[in-house]
């Protein structure tokens, strides 16, 4: 059996299941609408951090913006020469245009309710990590000129105010969300990036990533877990409470469950990682107890290189703008 949601803490389901999940998303809600502002200013810090230290990723090819004028090299046709330009000095210049392979990236941070756990040992929520990364990230790829959506709740866009959007539409998203995107089937040229804790069993979690990349989409997958998660610094009597309504079970001494857990943690994620490897993704795993600038910058360069992967040749079609 893979291993069950973080220990944490919530109310009793009630017997009308339907009211009590209606109400956990209600206060999930009221929760995030107070936390968010905070998150989007930690997010801004976090990109501009990263931003400060990157090089821009504007390259020439085609495309439609003009990016820089270059010399002209012996053997180059000369229908590329800019006469006009060339008409200013003694050299003859070439007008290069900057890349645009109408790129998207995807991104899923899992807003399920075993997000919320949190240690003594953590310095953020899985949740409020996961949602500073998705933010700075949309920051930082829109910075470099490419687009960014969010599975069945935003469309990708290129917009300035990235971060803005991104928080409003999970802010007003009535939905109770599912840790695992549902029902979603990136283009081959697009990218995908799912930040989840994912304690979702093993099957569900092959099922998800055979699906998102069944068409030839590029992927990285980040699995956050709060450093309680992957330790267990658990003795004595403990109540374990599954988050999303699976009940809770007592540890008479919990410390004796420690070998055996860690062991079940290892084979989970040897099981994801297999998954990964056969669709050709990456896979990190990214404790809430480090910086999140340590995982935005893996992320970037990740990205960097599947960019790189997924790159037309000269005249090849490019991926059209989503509706």
């Amino acid at each position: 059996m893979a291993p069950s949601h973080a220990p944490g803490s919530q109310t009793s389901v009630t017997s009308d299941h339907e009211r009590a999940a209606l109400a956990q998303a209600s206060g999930a809600s009221r929760t995030l609408a107070a936390t968010m502002p905070r998150l989007v200013l930690e997010a801004r810090r976090v990109a501009a951090t990263v931003i400060h230290g990157l090089h821009g990723r504007r390259r020439a090819g085609p495309g439609e913006n003009f990016w820089q004028y270059r010399r002209f090299v012996s053997g180059e046709s000369a229908a590329d020469v800019d006469w006009r330009r060339s008409a200013r000095d003694d050299h003859l210049y070439v007008r290069e245009r900057e890349w645009e392979s109408a790129h998207t990236v995807w991104v899923w941070p899992d807003r399920s309710s075993s997000m919320d756990f949190r240690s003594n040992l953590a310095r953020d929520g899985k949740l409020e990590r996961a949602l500073v990364i998705a933010l700075a990230l949309g920051e930082v790829l829109v910075q470099g000129g490419e687009r960014v959506g969010i599975p069945g709740l935003m469309a990708a866009t290129a917009n300035r105010n990235i971060i803005d959007k991104m928080a409003q539409v999970m802010l007003h998203d009535p939905a109770a969300r599912a840790s695992l995107p549902k029902a979603f089937s990136p283009s081959p040229l697009s990218e995908f990036l799912l930040l989840s804790d994912l304690w979702s069993p093993i099957a569900d979690i092959r099922a998800t990533l055979a699906r998102l990349s069944a068409a030839g989409a590029h992927g990285h997958v980040v699995q956050v877990v709060d450093p309680a998660e992957e330790t267990f610094p658990y003795s004595g009597r403990v109540e374990f409470v599954e988050p999303e309504g699976a009940g809770a079970v007592t540890a008479g001494r919990a410390e004796t469950w420690r070998a055996d857990y860690t062991a079940r943690i290892a084979r989970h994620r040897d099981e994801i990682r297999a998954e990964t490897d056969h669709a050709g993704w990456s896979f990190l795993v990214h404790r809430t107890d480090k910086p999140a600038t340590d995982l935005l910058l893996a992320l970037h360069a990740r990205l960097t290189a599947g960019r790189a992967a997924v790159r037309p040749a000269r005249g090849a079609p490019t991926e059209a703008a989503p509706a």
